[in-house]
């Protein structure tokens, strides 16, 4: 093909909703710092950042997805190192060390480190495709997620481990692993929880811990305490109603009842200023995304590209979930970001970057057409 045809294979229905979610998020994200003099920045840096990550998503659509077979492993060495860097010299928020200060911007690795894992693991199983049942691959595919998760836990940051190590188990299983594997590695799964119940837990930091107590035990007569943000993102979610008190006049967002909503609680600021509907609305947007994702991986060429788009989507899906489930306290507070609408440039350049493969791989398909077609 062309270079024109391959350009005319661009999913426009998924970059344009791609797009509003990202625009929405800034737009939210303005609504969130409610005159905040330490956050009025913070809606200019977002859209700098998408900028930054729009060019990113064209650049990675542009060249032939194959040559990340040969660039993933430099890639992940390079993450690998920009977290090791974070471990020596991170600066610390929230009693964890996950940023590097550049002088210019803020980088967060472990949001690249998602996408490096997604790539070298599509290219380890695309190669070892026939031998996926095998206790050696499968040995081989945790320890090459290891390298990276490793240093993600030192920072620490569970929240992200667990997000990579459930990638990690997805592209396994869509791999062709048999059923027999899966149950013995959930009893091993299994297992290790039960000894770390008994242990305490002792590879978590002590705010870790406390997350998971309050969420199991919380302190109803606690009215200032550790769950006090979690307490009013639900406040912000039930008076919302149907349709919310309306772009920039939600009293918990705009008098700061409501504390990190412009991060990992947007989605409570979401559901307070825009209401049921608006949050059904975004949610469908999302859930669009997944799906064209997938579709996308059903139509790949080759099981490479194919691995990709189903890691991608999964791991969106998988931080959709989570964030939404903690804003609703069905999950303890996990500090992962809501794709596309939270604040944070790494993890919306990561994001994007994520897109453009899929948009790489969907242009170089050549199976049947499906831009036009009802998911």
């Amino acid at each position: 093909m062309n270079t024109r045809e391959i350009w005319r294979r661009f999913d426009i229905p998924l970059f344009a909703v791609v797009l509003l979610l990202c625009v929405f998020g800034v737009a939210l994200i303005s609504s969130a710092i409610a005159g905040n003099p330490t956050l009025v920045e913070h809606p200019s840096r977002q859209a700098t950042f998408l900028i930054i990550g729009l060019a990113i998503l064209f650049l990675s659509a542009s060249f032939d997805y194959h040559i990340w077979k040969t660039l993933s492993k430099p890639f992940y060495i390079v993450v690998a190192l920009l977290l090791l860097m974070v471990f020596v010299l991170g600066g610390e928020r929230f009693g964890a060390a996950r940023w590097l200060e550049t002088g210019l911007v803020t980088i967060q690795p472990a949001e690249l480190a998602k996408i490096a894992i997604i790539l070298a693991l599509s290219s380890f199983f695309s190669s070892n495709i026939d031998r996926i049942n095998n206790w050696l691959t499968i040995s081989k595919s945790l320890a090459l997620t290891g390298g990276i998760v490793v240093w993600i836990m030192l920072q620490p940051n569970l929240s992200t481990s667990i997000v990579i190590f459930v990638t990690w188990a997805t592209m396994l299983w869509i791999s062709g692993l048999k059923t027999k594997y899966i149950l013995i590695m959930l009893a091993v799964a299994a297992l290790f929880i039960g000894i770390s119940f008994l242990l305490d837990f002792p590879y978590l930091a002590d705010y870790q811990k406390t997350r998971i107590t309050n969420f199991i035990a919380p302190d109803e007569d606690a009215r200032y305490g550790d769950t006090y943000n979690v307490d009013q993102a639900l406040i912000s979610i039930g008076s919302g109603g149907w349709f919310g008190t309306g772009y920039g006049q939600g009293s918990q967002v705009q008098l700061r009842f409501l504390k990190v909503r412009h991060s990992d609680f947007i989605f409570s600021a979401l559901a307070h200023e825009f209401g049921f509907v608006g949050t059904v609305l975004v949610l469908a947007a999302m859930i669009f995304v997944i799906l064209r994702c997938f579709k996308v991986a059903q139509n790949a060429p080759d099981a490479y590209g194919s691995l990709i788009a189903y890691g991608f989507g999964v791991l969106m899906g998988f931080q959709t979930i989570v964030n939404v489930g903690v804003n609703l306290r069905l999950l303890p507070v996990t500090g992962l970001t809501l794709p596309f609408l939270s604040y944070g440039g790494s993890s919306l350049v990561a994001m994007l970057l994520g897109i453009g493969l899929v948009e790489n791989i969907k242009m170089r398909s050549q199976d049947k057409e499906f831009q036009d077609e009802p998911l």
